[in-house]
């Protein structure tokens, strides 16, 4: 049973790994399909988006969450806003890369844990631990700094964030599964991108015919770039805990950082060293308050189950696990949307859920990024979004 259970953690982490790898390694993509605009890539990613997940969906025969969500317009409501936003998160990602500008959307991932917690004070009423209201304060100095080091504010940055925190907030009302929410989401967008995509052919701005069968398949292949990372997001939340997750869902902004200096050739002057050095400074306070608070949580947890004189632990470990008490609040694990059951937390939540990168619909609940995903990574968790 033990040997089951290792192997099961064993594939919910090479699925975490590869789901916050490809979230993160996505600028390499999407200057792939140049001379073709932002538009043009964010278009035929929605068309070709709903295309995979409406064949995953077919071949799984999880179609009844449809006759509910068409029974119920405020959910209904709620996703269009959500494809709304994340069509925003999406399209500015994508630009951003294919203009130069990787390394301040890798901030706006992450921000991205921050911008949530201040949403959950200011709309939801949440209360912050004074090492919450640290790091938030920090993440303000950053973006001052920041300010100073770009000569303007770090405007692709927060709006990243804020739309893939928005996207969270919202995903957190739906609580729809992942593939599922990438449906619904990509099925609102299919007929107002399928319209822009043939208005620019009959403009004769079109690339998808222009520019060979390999320019055509890589824009056709925008749909599995979204998809297989939030298939394996979905794998690697049944199998490991929140914790791990939330921690693993750093690697996609690292990549991105990294890729857009190394590989990007990207500059990074002093004062935009200082900004990013109080973000991460920020996103350590986070990580440490949600350990501690989760090893205190599980030690009283303990006490509480020695003191019943309780023999059997509660069904399937429930909240006994450290690893699901640390998912609510490690930092960042905000985003992706569409938890495997029963692991990952609702969408969007104040304290976090795992974003897409880049876009990508984050992730489960996210731990949505990104450009991405929530997340996912422009999406994501996006997720964030990628």
């Amino acid at each position: 049973m033990a040997r089951t259970s290792g192997n099961e953690q064993r594939i919910g982490l090479l699925n975490g790994f590869a789901a916050y790898g490809m979230w993160g390694l996505v600028p390499l993509f999407w200057p792939l399909m140049k001379p073709a605009g932002a538009g043009e890539i964010l278009a035929h990613r929605m068309v070709w988006s709903l295309a995979v997940v409406g064949a995953l969906l077919l071949f799984v025969r999880r179609w009844a969450w449809i006759g509910e969500l068409l029974r119920r317009p405020r959910r209904l409501a709620l996703i269009t806003v959500a494809a709304a936003v994340i069509t925003v998160n999406w399209g500015l990602y994508i630009w951003s890369v294919n203009t130069g500008h990787v390394v301040e959307a890798s901030l706006g991932y992450f921000i991205n844990p921050l911008v949530t917690i201040a949403i959950g004070v200011l709309l939801l009423k949440e209360r912050l631990r004074p090492a919450q209201w640290a790091a938030v304060g920090t993440g303000c100095a950053a973006v001052v700094v920041l300010t100073i080091g770009y000569g303007h504010p770090p405007w692709i940055s927060l709006c990243l964030a804020f739309s893939f925190a928005t996207y969270g907030l919202v995903k957190k009302k739906v609580n729809l599964g992942g593939v599922e929410s990438l449906a619904a989401e990509t099925a609102i967008q299919f007929l107002p991108a399928l319209g822009f995509i043939v208005w620019l052919g009959a403009r004769g701005d079109s690339t998808f015919t222009t520019e060979g069968p390999g320019h055509a398949a890589l824009l056709a292949a925008t749909g599995v770039i979204t998809a297989i990372p939030l298939v394996c997001f979905g794998a690697a939340a049944i199998r490991v805990p929140l914790s791990t997750l939330g921690l693993l869902q750093y690697l996609a902004p690292v990549f991105q950082f990294l890729l857009g200096i190394t590989y990007f050739g990207e500059s990074m002057r002093p004062e935009r060293w200082a900004g990013f050095a109080l973000v991460w400074l920020a996103l350590a306070l986070l990580t440490w308050d949600a350990l501690r608070t989760a090893r205190r949580s599980a030690r009283a947890l303990r006490a509480r189950t020695a003191a019943a004189g309780a023999t059997e632990p509660a069904p399937g470990g429930a909240a006994a696990r450290e690893g699901d008490v640390v998912a609510c609040g490690v930092p960042g694990t905000a985003g992706t949307q569409g938890a495997a059951p029963g692991r990952a937390p609702a969408p969007g939540s104040a304290q976090g859920t795992p974003m897409a990168p880049g876009g990508a619909p984050a992730a489960p609940t996210a731990p949505t990024a990104p450009g991405g995903t929530s997340v996912g990574p422009g999406g994501a968790p996006a997720g964030p979004e990628s």
